[in-house]
């Protein structure tokens, strides 16, 4: 998604500056083109040396230092970037920005450029609760800026609460977000995701290997073109992808019921959840004990959730998955054409690269014409912009 993306990644002087380093590592390991530059108190906390060796580029931070090439400084980085991203932002930079002031290098490039500008806050809690720089980031809001959030936490002052450098991470998601074409604005996307644990007794349970990272990749992918995602999750380890909303269950029950509750809303829905087919008849009210023999639990049916969807779908967009270890192409398409889908994504679990918990998928995608589409394996976030 960022990479050959020109991002200006401008520093500012709070402690949070060393986390910078970081930013850049991941910008540049995305294939990003990062030019940085930092304000004179922002070199005070992170040299400029080591942010050149990151970025594998100069450090810009003169105002008024002999221009290379005979460039305006400021002017020609404003020009260059497809986005700015502040990060740290200080309360000082902000106030600078939000009353017009372009005293340095960086707030003249921010004046100057047309890309949008990213600004990410970081300082003192008491200081970002103040009405005046709450006030300006709400004037730079207004005036079309992009404001990440602070994190929750123990700050450099060792007290504790807002004021923090948001997780890197969110930044660089943020960034895909605001650079990436909006082409499903006004979609309404229900995407389900993960396993369902189905309970026999109080601590243990049926589940499948099911990551979860399919679905949530897709749910990324859809927020970050536009679209409002409402994502239906069995129990895993990732973290909500920005801008979603995570509806959080456990077994298939739940699921259905998920599903069902948020379906009138939805203008696609994409199940990638890894839903148990089966569950025990009987879950008891104390943990069984171990004993001689062997264990017998009685299954049932669980409901089939996408074919519940297929009946009542309307004009809905339904896409389902399908798992196989045999005959990929004929069992994905007699549940295509079973259940009302639209297409179905098919992949097999035994290839290397396509099966649980893995960062790849190989897929073939079928549609109910009979055309095939079959992918090459790429990174799950690139199968679901597919």
């Amino acid at each position: 998604m960022l990479e050959g993306k020109k991002i200006i990644l401008g520093i500012t002087g709070g402690i949070a500056a060393y986390k910078a380093a970081e930013l850049t590592r991941l910008f540049v390991g995305e294939k990003a083109l990062v030019k940085i530059v930092m304000t004179k108190s922002a070199q005070e906390f992170i040299t400029p040396m080591t942010m050149q060796t990151l970025s594998c580029r100069p450090v810009a931070a003169a105002m008024f230092g002999a221009p290379e090439d005979y460039e305006i400084a400021h002017i020609t980085l404003a020009e260059w970037a497809d986005i700015v991203i502040v990060a740290p932002a200080t309360a000082n930079f902000i106030g600078k920005v939000a009353s017009g002031i372009a005293d340095d290098l960086l707030t003249t490039t921010v004046m100057a450029t047309k890309a949008p500008v990213l600004i990410c806050p970081a300082m003192n809690s008491n200081m970002y609760a103040n009405p005046i720089v709450q006030g300006n980031i709400e004037r730079l809001e207004t005036l079309g800026y992009h404001i990440m959030e602070t994190g929750y936490g123990e700050l450099a002052c060792k007290t504790e609460g807002p004021g923090r450098l948001i997780d890197v991470t969110q930044i660089v998601e943020e960034t895909e977000y605001i650079l990436a074409p909006k082409d499903l604005y006004g979609e309404r996307f229900l995407i389900t995701a993960g396993p369902t644990r189905e309970p026999f007794d109080p601590v243990r349970f049926i589940t499948n290997y099911s990551s979860g990272k399919m679905g949530y990749a897709l749910a990324r992918a859809a927020r970050r073109r536009g679209a409002e995602v409402t994502l239906v999750s069995g129990p895993v380890s990732l973290s909500v992808p920005r801008g979603v909303t995570r509806v959080s269950v456990s077994s298939a029950l739940q699921m259905k019921d998920a599903v069902m509750t948020n379906l009138d809303t939805a203008t696609i829905v994409i199940k990638a959840a890894a839903v148990a087919d089966y569950r025990p008849s009987h879950c008891e009210g104390e943990k069984i004990k171990k004993k001689e023999g062997t264990l017998e639990i009685c299954l049932e049916r669980n409901p089939d959730i996408i074919a519940e969807i297929g009946k009542r779908k309307g004009n809905r967009t339904l896409v389902g998955f399908a798992m196989e270890s045999e005959n990929l192409l004929e069992n994905a398409r007699e549940k295509l054409m079973a259940k009302n889908m639209d297409l179905i994504v098919a992949n097999d679990l035994t290839m290397e690269g396509a099966g649980f918990q893995t960062d790849t998928n190989v897929i073939k995608i079928l549609y109910p014409d009979g055309v095939v589409e079959e992918l090459p394996r790429m990174e799950k976030l690139a199968v679901a912009d597919c």
